[in-house]
């Protein structure tokens, strides 16, 4: 069933690239059936490379390895770097590559990040191969062990036969997967759930975010790194706020890769300011990152829950009931906050004219952008 809640899984999580990278190259060294990749950002650089070298490595080892790229986050990678993959033996396409058709079309993205193993082991996060994971980007990854291995597995496989989907021209190779293998259940497991979006055509993630968002307890901690948010979404933080709840929000400072994106988002800050949300701006690099806790409730995974992503782009982001992992990213939350400053309600009340300006231009810009919709 889609969207159902397993049992008997295992999570692991993986903060900053120093520990999912080797984590997933690990992963991949020691597999023995297939690997089945699908990310958004692949550009040609030393991760790229890296990644190259892990699948093509498997491959001599007699692995059957997929690689499933977004059309246009795909197209820094140079032709040498995909007539290597090709030759080595990695089958590979390509989710709706740019061409001359219409604009809703060309602007629906496959924005998810998946790794799977053997039908064993997947994992998901935000993460993508460009030299920026490296260093320059925080991001965090969870790795994923128990039966909804399936469901991530069952994503990949669909996306990959899509009518949407392409070989790149003059590659006429079937494309084929192989046979698909069980995951198995822990004793000591716990529920987890994928859940996806597809555009404006099916948004389970953000469904499920309004309601974890409604029924909060004690805490609603979110981070995101381009919080240009729904009114729906931006009406319940506030009132989570004003009912008692702790409600946070985890965003990037000036290091910023779309600065007007973060403009345009913070023409919110007031009336979220006003109604009590606490609001955090992260200071060491660019955060990437996305992920929220809501009481004992996790999600992680690609989407961004911006007005943006959740019309248009395909995403998929793990869900989580356990209150160990809970512990961990509230741990992870605190150590961020450490590492932001947070906007005081009375010093951004009084911010300069050029502030207020940027805010109104790029408000404006993202409002005309958005009807596109």
């Amino acid at each position: 069933m889609q969207n159902a809640w397993r049992e008997g899984n295992r999570f692991t999580l993986l903060p900053e690239a120093s520990r999912f990278l080797p984590a997933m190259f690990e992963a991949v060294h020691n597999a023995r059936h297939y690997v089945l990749v699908e990310l958004y950002l692949m550009e040609s650089g030393e991760l790229a490379d890296q990644v190259s070298d892990a699948l093509l490595d498997a491959v001599q080892r007699g692995v059957s390895v997929s690689l499933l790229l977004d059309g246009y986050g795909s197209m820094g990678l140079s032709n040498e770097d995909r007539q290597r993959l090709r030759t080595g033996g990695v089958q590979l396409r390509f989710f709706n590559p740019i061409g001359f058709h219409s604009l809703a079309r060309n602007l629906s993205r496959d924005h998810r990040k998946i790794v799977v193993i053997d039908g064993a082991l997947a994992f998901t996060g935000g993460f993508g191969a460009v030299d920026e994971f490296l260093n320059a980007w925080y991001e965090i990854a969870l790795r994923i062990d128990g039966p909804v291995v399936a469901d991530w597995e069952q994503l990949f496989r669909r996306l990959w036969n899509s009518r949407l989907t392409r070989n790149e021209k003059g590659d006429n190779s079937a494309g084929s997967l192989p046979e698909r293998r069980e995951p198995r259940a822990h004793t000591d497991g716990v529920p987890g759930r994928a859940m996806s979006a597809r555009g404006y055509r099916y948004q389970a993630i953000r469904h499920s975010l309004h309601e974890r968002v409604n029924h909060a307890q004690t805490q609603l901690w979110l981070c995101t790194p381009y919080f240009v948010p729904t009114f729906a979404l931006r009406r319940r933080l506030v009132r989570a706020a004003r009912r008692g709840i702790d409600v946070r929000l985890l965003l990037p400072g000036t290091k910023h890769d779309h600065p007007s994106v973060r403009f345009a988002g913070q023409r919110f800050y007031h009336s979220l300011l006003k109604a009590g949300v606490r609001i955090y701006e992260f200071q060491p690099t660019f955060i990437h990152a996305k992920f929220v806790l809501a009481d004992e409730w996790v999600s992680i995974g690609s989407c961004n829950f911006d007005h943006w992503n959740l019309h248009w782009n395909l995403e998929a982001n793990q869900e989580v009931m356990d209150p160990q992992l809970a512990s961990e990213v509230r741990e992870l939350f605190e150590r961020n906050f450490a590492a932001s400053q947070e906007v005081d309600a009375a010093v951004w009340a009084a911010r300069p004219w050029g502030q207020r300006t940027k805010e109104w231009i790029y408000g404006v810009l993202d409002a005309m952008v958005t009807r596109l919709k």
